[in-house]
């Protein structure tokens, strides 16, 4: 990690604590001394959001910091709570690390200023611009204390499973974040989560540098997969995309070549750039029960494909397909790590985040504008931020 670029604080590691819409960080610590209010996005069930006047955060707990945030980004996830949820949203119980059950403050993807710091936090002063990674986890399971701490027994996503940054102030374990350098733009912090799952993804990969690698699906996180697979040195990108606003939005952040499946055969088409034999990799980033066999079928023996997107259903396969082809089928959840990478690689420019911010939207507005712009509208949107304070 650059730290001129990135920096991550030094805490003294405690679990993660819930911070309620009430206020309550479940914490035996003083209250802040100020009793003001703020408005929040408040999930209260399914198309059930509502921007409400909740109590500002208390005094962040030791190993916390307050921050005030500038700019969140409606993820998919947020979308699925919205039109299915509960998805990832406890309600049947408290979750285990946070405490958080039912209502709950969306959003994941933002940046922001320290506007406060917990006892013990070091490395990051009142002020300093930062963004965090979502994934609170208790630091004490077997995958925790090996380093893979975004499959923790315990995970807690921030703004699922515990209150989030669809707020005008949120409070997140100093351990998470990331400074941002000066001169980088603050509409870009909202970006670098979804980057963040990208290049995690074609990290999973393995170097590509070279390699034919084909993205199915050109959603946010398969256009962020594309510009991160260019960033890692992909020789080229081929895109699997039916929406022709996607396909043009693929094209523009770095794809080669874009093939519609609904209108021609993908395999076929990928066999024929690739000599016949297929991809070197593939990534598949929609979670549908037919996109998982076409991600593997577009590879070449003993090729790599690896899973992004999230599957809400069983999909149906012929295992033995993989054993006589030795093709590797690799899981990737979230990120561990790449945000230091991210802001690296916008900051030198090898990843413009312009071209995937298609709305800017007060949170007044998250609901007509936001989420149920995305559900009428999705075709011709890739991220939609949000600006929780004027």
């Amino acid at each position: 990690m650059r730290r001129a670029i990135a920096q991550r604080a030094t805490v003294p590691r405690i679990a993660a604590r819930r911070q309620t819409p009430h206020g309550d960080n479940n914490m035996s610590t003083p209250a802040s001394s100020s009793a003001r209010s703020m408005k929040a996005a408040v999930w209260r069930g399914r198309r059930d959001i509502r921007v409400e006047e909740v109590p500002v955060p208390e005094r962040p707990p030791a190993g916390w910091v307050k921050i005030r945030v500038h700019w969140c980004g409606i993820c998919g996830s947020d979308l699925h709570e919205y039109v299915a949820g509960p998805v990832f949203i406890p309600v049947d119980a408290p979750h285990p690390l946070t405490g958080l059950k039912g209502q709950c403050i969306l959003g994941h993807e933002f940046s922001g200023e320290i506007a406060e710091l917990g006892d013990g936090v070091t490395g990051f002063a009142i002020g300093d611009r930062v963004t965090a990674d979502a994934c609170q986890h208790c630091g004490t399971c077997w995958y925790c204390t090996h380093g893979l701490y975004n499959i923790c027994e315990n995970l807690a996503f921030t703004g699922l499973m515990n209150n989030g940054a669809f707020a005008e102030y949120v409070n997140v374990p100093a351990e998470l974040l990331y400074r941002l350098p000066d001169g980088f733009p603050t509409e870009a912090g909202a970006l670098i989560e979804p980057l963040a799952v990208g290049l995690h993804a074609v990290k999973k990969a393995g170097s590509i540098v070279g390699q034919t690698v084909v993205v199915v699906g050109a959603g946010t996180i398969g256009l962020c997969t594309i510009m991160c697979a260019k960033a890692a040195g992909a020789g080229r990108v081929i895109a699997l995309e039916m929406s022709d606003a996607r396909k043009a939005k693929a094209l523009e952040v770095g794809a080669s070549v874009v093939i519609d499946p609904k209108t021609s055969d993908a395999i076929a088409e990928v066999k024929a750039l690739t000599g016949g034999y297929g991809a070197d990799v593939s990534f598949e980033c929609i979670g549908h029960t037919t996109t998982a066999k076409l991600a593997i079928d577009v590879i070449r023996k003993a090729g790599k494909s690896v899973m992004v997107g999230i599957f809400e259903e069983p999909a149906p396969f012929n295992f033995f397909d993989i054993v006589s082809t030795e093709k590797e089928v690799i899981g990737s959840l979230a990120y561990n790590g790449e945000f230091a990478d991210v802001i690296r690689f916008i900051a030198d420019g090898r990843i413009d985040v312009q071209p995937l911010i298609t709305g800017r939207i007060a949170l007044g507005d998250i609901v007509a504008r936001g989420f149920e712009e995305l559900v009428h509208h999705k075709d011709r949107n890739v991220k939609i931020i949000v600006q929780p304070a004027t």
